[in-house]
């Protein structure tokens, strides 16, 4: 078990209550705690810590300074023996018998399953309208989207935590890319180029979900420029990858990893130059978008809008979770800080490829009840 940690001296009692309440035999278990090596504020908060059953490594300072980068390094350690390794961040709260489901469902599906996600939630969600936004967004993601990518044998790219493979399948595929901000969907391709298929462990992890708009966007921004960076990394051979992973999923690959991003940037654009239209009716919109052009558009924004805020009303009622309706339907203003976040991204693609922006964890603290099973 890999827990890669980096600037966080207030996660050691998060980590004790969370991860350390895993129900699995302890001599079967390695728990490497990644710290980097020039973190002294964590390392200190470690001295007082009862961790006798985590291993602290020192990740030495190298560049890029990423969590790839850390958990590699961690599974480069000589003295390692575990058939399986997963991740976890230090503030997660995993469900105490996921280790145990993800050996049994191991044994029980095909060679081809080359990896089970645990679904992922937040413990915080009623927290404010952001917290609620984003847990139906990972409510939808994790219980509807991911599992229907899986079914139709597309690309499935993995979560940043809770993912569970076997370590020789690991080193088949090359480990994570440092470079890539994103590494875990990254990952999820690179699985599937090796012929592996992802499924959806019925198992939950509970997170922390940020509840600071100027957080979110940081946060948000370094997932949406990994996505893009994980399609232009692998669309380097486009005919290769459609030869090994098949057309359609090449062309559901782009669309969630360079499409989410690139389609949220243009909202925002087009959202403005609506509001020029409405407000002024200038004639260079009118040149630049023709009659038919402008009528799909409206159709679009007629119908397609109110339909995505209803599909979220559904999804509100069938989680069993009537207190986020209202955040539904206010869904229009979430699609706003997403088109920030994306314009961000695109950005720092440029700019900053490489440059990890941190996500500062801690702003609240676990106030749900530890998950059981994949049905809470």
């Amino acid at each position: 078990m890999l827990l890669p940690v980096y600037d966080e001296p207030s996660i050691v009692s998060n980590l004790i209550n969370g991860v350390g309440r895993l129900d699995y035999p302890s001599d079967k278990l390695e728990i490497l705690l990644l710290v980097e090596e020039d973190d002294i504020a964590t390392q200190r908060a470690l001295f007082d810590a009862d961790l006798r059953s985590v291993r602290i490594v020192l990740v030495p300072h190298s560049m890029p300074r990423t969590k790839p980068k850390a958990c590699n390094y961690g599974m480069s350690l000589p003295d390692l023996k575990g058939e399986m390794v997963t991740i976890y961040d230090a503030e997660d709260i995993p469900d105490p018998l996921q280790l145990r489901r993800a050996v049994v469902a191991f044994r029980r599906v095909p060679p081809e399953i080359g990896c089970l996600q645990a679904r992922l939630a937040y413990f915080n969600e009623r927290q404010n309208l952001l917290t609620r936004w984003f847990s139906l967004e990972y409510d939808q993601w994790f219980g509807i989207v991911l599992p229907a990518v899986d079914e139709l044998r597309g690309v499935v790219p993995l979560g940043g935590t809770s993912n569970h493979m076997r370590t020789r399948v690991w080193r088949e595929v090359g480990g994570w890319d440092e470079y890539n901000v994103t590494e875990d969907a990254d990952l999820g391709v690179r699985l599937a180029r090796h012929g592996y298929r992802t499924l959806i462990l019925d198992s939950i992890t509970l997170e922390e979900a940020n509840s600071d708009v100027v957080n979110w966007i940081r946060q948000r921004s370094r997932w949406y420029k990994g996505y893009l960076q994980t399609m232009l990394v692998h669309l380097r051979s486009p005919v290769k990858l459609r030869n090994t992973i098949g057309i359609k999923s090449t062309l559901r690959l782009i669309n969630m990893t360079g499409g989410v991003p690139v389609t949220a940037a243009i909202n925002l654009i087009f959202w403005f130059t609506m509001l020029i239209w409405v407000l002024g009716r200038p004639a260079f919109v009118a040149e630049v978008f023709p009659p038919l052009t402008y009528y799909i558009c409206l159709v679009l924004f007629i119908v397609g809008a109110p339909l995505s805020i209803f599909v979220g009303l559904v999804a509100t009622q069938a989680l069993g979770k009537p207190y986020l309706w209202w955040a539904a339907l206010l869904a229009p203003l979430y699609w706003l800080l997403q088109s920030v976040a994306a314009l961000k991204a695109l950005y720092q693609l440029v700019f900053r490829p490489f440059f990890w922006e941190k996500t500062v964890h801690g702003l609240t603290h676990p106030t749900a009840p530890t998950p059981t099973n994949g049905g809470n």
